[in-house]
């Protein structure tokens, strides 16, 4: 795993816990989780603002 040890692994995570502390962890990673989730979509084109914008232009349009 891109050549970090199991000794480097847990020097990041104690690191990250005395910055963060161990309470603010859960919200952080739950945050990460959702701007992950939010990026699939947007690759997706699910719920995608441009495409609303497109498609009503394209009825306007053919509509005229």
């Amino acid at each position: 795993m891109m050549g970090l040890s199991i000794n480097e692994l847990l020097l990041i995570l104690l690191i990250v816990v005395v910055l963060f502390g161990a309470r603010r962890i859960p919200e952080i990673m739950r945050g990460l989780g959702q701007g992950i989730h939010s990026f699939k979509k947007g690759i997706r084109g699910e719920d995608d603002p441009t495409d609303d914008d497109n498609s009503g232009n394209s009825k306007g349009s053919s509509s005229s």
